[in-house]
């Protein structure tokens, strides 16, 4: 097996803070773009063994290219990334810390850290004013929700020479070839000195997609790079504050940067890990019964949620019933699906805030020195959602101790979530960000507010990742989306013996309706895939089903 050595807790001689990416200074920028224009150049030499200096060879431990059962079976998943189980967080801290490790590596970056993505776009003395009840109010605009930094092709040093800015795109030092394929717009087979792309380009360049990719790409540079920059930036901000209207006729937040709000939330470890338990978790305490009686909760909202909402916003997916905004077909971004999603430089980002909004949670909880997993709950168990990683059997029940591959400590022991708890231990921590959202005071929910568990839909019967939408009818004919269920996925889960457990997805959301009114109401359901952007009745010859209710505290 590949390895990659991480440092695990132990004596800290330094400990290095990570920062939001827009509050760096020129200095620090600088070395940023020194450290990660270095390892995109460092080789990956041979699979059995790789340069773990390499960009590719990190980028490359996620998903694609695959090893293992999984290189050519489409019955195992060929990466080491964990989504839809209970390592999702601490595997992805791992990831993160063996990246900051090989950036390290470059002449003169020996203390360079990793900076976030900040998301909900608020450092921490902005925190106060957001209200965290049922309805919360959509928060103040913002222009730019993606740093420039990730936009820009060349990248200009203080000392005013130019290079090109290795976070804006990466080029493949090697080909991969997607071994699984043939499937329909499915073949994610990337040649040496592919560039990989955002929104609203397509990275789909195997033998069966390139004349129709090249087409579109062609069509997208013809409108020029302001107006492509600016179709993703729009993108991204309908995403993160995808607005809808509650039964007062106001325009209330329902988006991913509410999630992240209500992520802080969730009752424990397991529910907040990965959207598996979440998912059983909401369905336990859904309550169609029409009574009046039991205390009301909200739907727990766990970190995968607006993780995979970020995903799809960047990777291609576009929120339906946004006025301001037509959709663009063909889009098929790399960070849209497990399979490629690490190759783009701003992944790595993007999950650097997903850690930030972990450690947040275990504040928050007093969980900063120990995690707790409910024991054969969904979500624990390898075959639940993905499938077995490399190196981890079928049917295997995860705990805190089970190794995290491919990462190798100091010892030569492999890594555990055990190891990954305490970021302090590990010799980084946040800036100010984290204990204020720690800090933010719990939401208070009533009977009244309704729910809708959608349910009925596979993703086996999809290929790729996709998301639900939900749609309540208007006294004037016209229908007002009440709810959003990003699902990121992998391109070949139908063919996958070993991840048949928790493949079916059922979502839990509040909608910004009461219960009375929700009744007199008509409600649709559509899915939204790589082919049918504008949302489909059904999924598979099946169609998804709805229903009311309200969430019972546990």
């Amino acid at each position: 097996m590949s390895e990659l050595t991480i440092h695990v807790p132990g004596p800290v001689t330094i400990q290095r803070i990570r920062k939001d990416i827009n509050t760096l200074t020129k200095d620090e920028l600088d070395l940023l773009i020194t450290a990660w224009d270095y390892i995109q150049h460092q080789a990956p030499d041979k699979e059995d063994n790789p340069n773990t200096k390499s960009f590719f060879t990190i980028a490359g431990f996620h998903g694609e290219p695959f090893r293992g059962a999984g290189y050519s079976n489409p019955s195992w998943w060929g990466g080491y990334c964990n989504h839809g189980n209970v390592l999702f967080p601490t595997w992805h801290r791992a990831y993160l810390l063996s990246l900051e490790n090989a950036l390290r590596q470059a002449p003169g970056c020996e203390n360079i850290t990793m900076p976030y993505w900040n998301e909900i776009f608020f450092g921490p003395g902005d925190l106060p004013i957001i209200p965290t009840g049922p309805d919360i109010p959509r928060l103040p605009d913002f222009p730019t929700p993606i740093p420039q930094i990730f936009l820009q092709k060349k990248y200009t040093y203080k000392d005013g020479h130019t290079i090109d800015n290795p976070l804006y795109s990466y080029g493949f030092q090697k080909s991969i070839r997607d071994r699984l394929s043939p499937i329909p717009d499915a073949d994610y087979s990337k040649p040496k000195g592919y560039q990989t792309v955002r929104y609203p380009f397509s990275g789909l360049v195997g033998d069966g997609d390139a004349d129709a990719t090249g087409a579109h790409n062609n069509l997208m540079n013809m409108l020029g790079e302001p107006k492509t920059t600016e179709l993703l930036q729009l993108n991204v901000t309908n995403w993160l504050i995808s607005e809808v209207e509650n039964d007062k006729g106001k325009i209330v937040g329902g988006g991913t940067r509410e999630n992240y709000i209500r992520s802080l939330f969730a009752p424990d470890y397991t529910v907040y890990s990965n959207t598996t338990s979440a998912q059983r978790y909401n369905d336990d305490n859904f309550d169609d019964s029409g009574s009046s009686g039991g205390k009301a909760s909200l739907a727990a909202v766990p970190i995968e949620k607006p993780h995979n909402a970020i995903h799809l916003s960047v990777g291609g997916f576009e929120v339906p019933g946004i006025t301001s905004y037509s959709f663009v077909p063909g889009a098929n971004g790399d960070m849209g699906e497990n399979d490629t999603a690490s190759f783009d430089p701003i992944f790595f980002f993007h999950h650097c805030f997903i850690d930030l909004m972990f450690w947040a949670w275990q504040l928050r909880n007093k969980h900063e020195n120990k995690l707790s997993i409910r024991d054969k709950y969904p979500g624990t168990n390898s075959v639940d959602s993905q499938g077995p990683t490399p190196g981890t059997p079928g049917g295997t029940w995860l705990t805190l101790d089970t190794p995290l591959n491919p990462f190798i400590g100091k010892k030569g022991k492999p890594v555990t979530s055990n190891d990954m708890t305490n970021i302090k231990k590990l010799g980084y921590d946040y800036d100010g960000l984290a204990k204020a959202l720690s800090e933010l005071p719990s939401p208070v929910q009533t009977s009244a507010t309704a729910h809708v568990r959608i349910g009925g839909v596979s993703r086996a019967d999809a290929k790729g990742s996709f998301f639900l939408s939900a749609w309540a009818s208007e006294p004037d004919g016209g229908k007002r989306l009440v709810a959003l269920e990003p699902v990121l996925s992998r391109w070949h889960v139908a063919g996958c013996a070993n991840c048949s457990t928790h493949l079916n997805v059922t979502a839990i959301a509040s909608i910004p309706m009461t219960l009375s009114e929700a009744r007199e109401a008509n409600f649709e359901v559509l899915v939204h895939t790589r082919g049918r952007k504008y949302g489909h009745s059904t999924l598979g010859g099946k169609t998804p089903n709805l229903r009311l209710g309200k969430l019972l505290a546990h």
